[in-house]
Parts: structure tokens; C-alpha cells; sequence
């Protein structure tokens, strides 16, 4: 089946900075596609190449079959794109931003209304209330309302709950799955691991690159060795310990415990390890085999990716 958006070889560079290096992905007519990696990766700039807001150094992209390059202008009127920082109009007001964004795409509200009935029914009491005065989480659905207010072919979201409350972005998240099977495909970047779950497939990127793409299921079957985790209360201890020993791949501090990332989980090297907590650690601790989560999975490639250098 073809891709309903692709990407093929992208690459641009600031200065001595490459934001992006030969990045290429497909995205299907019913996917939400995830773009996941930290500050600085290249995921704002890739989907401002997308979104033909930027003209990259090399590779091509197509959106339902037309050039980001040659079809700019046609691409530019049937997608909906929503930048990682709020670029509504702030002094007007939630009806009046709406109203401007479909007369710009020569629509109106009642044309498509369908589309944001079921964010715009939570956004109708602040009908009247100026853009800059809504909380974070409201100002995000009628970011996102303006966006498929012309009932877009395709979704382009960066970072669209960053600074959300939980509760905010659960609701924006239910959103964007019945935007998915309205038939809209998605494509988002977040720095939220769990979202990134929620998402039909996820690539990650790191430095410009994607280190790997697929869905979390197979990602997280992907985790190569052995994932121990140590709980104690001296954690940085804990893993200043560990980290002196031979055969250990990562360590790292996990919420309330540390985690160990090794090539097998042998008796051998696992008594080892609580051997040396023993001696090091004055409080108790219990150390045990994990399942990997889908951010140990992503560390486990960011450090692959930086022993590559």
C-alpha cells in the first residue's frame, strides 16, 4: 500500500550543526506516527520541512502523493499544523481565532463543525474569553481546532502537550485517536514516554538520526540483554557501586531504583553485583530482573548511538 506521507533522505544543516542526517519514514492513511527523542534531535525542524515551512538540503517529501518542493502551496492548504510553541492570536477571542483560521482556508465553523464538535463542546463556555487568557490545556484544544477546522488531509502536532496538565493531555490524546479513525492520519512528536505508547508506530531520533522505528510492542521486544533493577534508598550509591564493575552496558537512576542493563542475566554476574551492594550499601536493598519499559528500550539506543561516535 502506498504511504499516505513520506519522507526520503532528509537532511539540513545550521552552520556546523546537522539537525537532521538522511532521515526517511512512511506514515499510513490510519497511523499516528510518533517522532520521540530530546531537545535538539531534529523533530521541530523535520516537521517544519514537512509542513513546507523550510526547504531542506537534500531528500524529497510527499504528502498524498505531492512534493514538499514542487507542491508547497497545495500542501500548505490541506494539512494542519500545530507548532511546538502556542501561535494563536492572543488578544482575540476563542471564537474570533477559529472564524479567522477557516476564512483563511476558505471555510467556516458550521461548514466542518463536525470535525471539532467533541473538543470545541469544552471549549464553548470560553467562547468569548481572549486566547491568552485560557489555561494550558484549553489553549492546546483550540490549537488543535484551528488546525482542522478546513478538515486537513494530514495532522502535523509538535510537542503538542508539552507544560499540559495529565488530565489535559489524556483528554487531548482520546482526541487525536478519533481524529485517527476519522481517517486524518497523525504525525506528532512528544517527550512523553507514555504517549508515545499510545501511538500506532514511534521513531526514534536522536541527534538527526532515527535509531529505530516501529511499533512499541516491537520496540520494547527489541531490548537487547538483560535489564536488572536495584531498590534501595543510597541509589546514588548504588550505582556509583555498579558502575565500577566489569560486563555492566548502563546504569542508570529509575524513579526510585536504579537499573542495570546487562549482556545476560548469568547467576554468576548477578551475584557479583549483590556481593558488592553488600559491602558497599549500609542500607538494605533487593535486586531483581525487570521487564524493560519503553524508556529503557530508548536509552538503551541513545547510548548505542553515542558509543557509535
Amino acid at each position: 500500500m502506498q504511504p499516505f506521507i513520506s519522507a526520503t533522505n532528509i537532511s539540513k544543516r545550521y552552520g556546523t550543526t546537522q539537525a537532521l542526517d538522511n532521515v526517511s519514514f512512511e506514515v499510513g492513511k490510519d497511523e499516528i506516527v510518533g517522532f520521540i527523542g530530546a531537545d535538539g534531535a531534529g523533530k521541530s525542524t523535520l516537521f517544519e520541512i514537512m509542513t513546507t515551512l523550510l526547504i531542506p538540503d537534500a531528500g524529497e517529501g510527499y504528502i498524498n502523493g505531492m512534493s514538499i518542493d514542487r507542491d508547497y502551496q497545495k500542501i500548505r492548504s490541506c494539512i494542519g499544523f500545530m507548532p511546538g510553541r502556542f501561535s494563536l492570536y492572543q488578544d482575540l477571542s476563542v471564537e474570533e481565532n477559529l472564524r479567522f483560521y477557516a476564512n483563511i482556508f476558505g471555510s467556516s465553523i458550521q461548514e466542518n463543525y463536525a470535525m471539532i464538535e467533541g473538543i470545541y463542546t469544552l471549549l464553548k463556555p470560553f467562547g468569548k474569553r481572549k486566547a491568552g487568557a485560557l489555561s494550558g490545556g484549553m489553549k492546546q484544544k483550540l490549537a488543535l481546532c484551528c488546525a482542522l477546522i478546513h478538515k486537513p488531509l494530514a495532522l502535523f502536532l509538535d510537542e503538542p502537550t508539552t507544560g499540559v496538565d495529565a488530565v489535559s493531555r489524556t483528554e487531548f490524546w482520546d482526541n487525536l485517536i478519533q481524529i485517527r479513525d476519522s481517517g486524518i492520519p497523525i504525525v506528532v512528536s512528544t517527550p512523553y514516554m507514555d504517549e508515545a505508547l499510545r501511538c500506532d508506530r514511534v521513531a526514534m531520533i536522536h541527534e538527526g538520526k532515527i535509531m529505530d522505528m516501529d511499533t512499541p510492542k516491537e520496540i520494547i521486544k527489541a531490548y537487547k540483554g538483560c535489564l536488572l533493577g536495584i531498590f534501595t534508598g543510597e541509589r546514588y550509591l548504588a550505582k556509583a557501586i555498579v558502575y565500577r564493575l566489569a560486563g555492566i552496558e548502563s546504569v542508570y537512576t529509575f524513579g526510585d531504583s536504579v537499573h542495570i542493563n546487562l549482556p545476560t542475566c548469568h547467576p554468576q554476574i548477578m551475584k557479583q553485583i549483590a556481593d558488592s551492594l553488600k559491602q558497599g550499601l549500609s542500607a538494605e536493598f533487593q535486586l531483581r530482573e525487570l521487564n524493560p519499559s519503553f524508556e529503557d528500550c530508548f536509552l538503551q539506543l541513545m547510548g548505542q548511538a553515542a558509543n557509535e561516535r
